[in-house]
């Protein structure tokens, strides 16, 4: 069960994405979480940073969409300025969503990549469907009340995959 919690990927950053070897890899779609990957939890808009990034991502023809699970007012006063298609109150790590993000993105599980701040609900829930996951660091140190005591599993989660030798990223990189 473990092995479920492993992302094929970690990056410090969205931007420390090597999207040439995403591309390598047969990936066609991008889904990715908001809050504590693209922006702050708090944050309502794109940075300029974050724009040239999706500017990137959509110039290598990735479709990208927006899984979430806060609310549709959250999520959409985001996405809906840069035309990202999204889906909000995702659930994660249920499947549902991801299976309708597929759909919409019209990428299969295997050509489409998950990428969050959180183990157990962006990880795991992407490993359960069978895509690419990437983990990144959260951008910042803020979070609700449901995240922060999900890291406190996460930390759990952590401490035993390191026992096992399963987890080869440090903390904080």
């Amino acid at each position: 069960m473990l092995h479920k919690f492993i992302p094929d990927l970690y990056a410090k950053s969205i931007y420390a994405i090597d999207l040439d070897e995403l591309q390598y890899r047969g990936i066609k779609g991008i889904i990715v979480d908001l809050d504590n990957t693209l922006v702050e939890s708090k944050c309502c808009e794109a940075t300029p940073l974050l724009i040239d990034w999706l500017n990137k991502v959509k110039q290598k023809n990735f479709r990208v969409m927006i899984v979430s699970n806060n609310s549709k007012a959250r999520v959409s006063k985001f996405a809906m300025p840069l035309n990202i298609p999204f889906i909000y109150g995702a659930k994660k790590p249920l499947p549902f969503s991801f299976h309708k993000a597929l759909k919409l993105l019209g990428t299969h599980r295997y050509e489409t990549a998950m990428v969050g701040d959180q183990l157990l609900t962006d990880v795991f829930g992407g490993n359960r469907v069978g895509l690419f996951t990437i983990l990144v660091l959260p951008v910042s140190d803020t979070e609700g009340l449901l995240t922060r005591f999900n890291r406190q599993l996460e930390r759990l989660v952590f401490h035993c995959l390191k026992k096992r030798g399963l987890f080869g990223w440090e903390e904080g990189n």
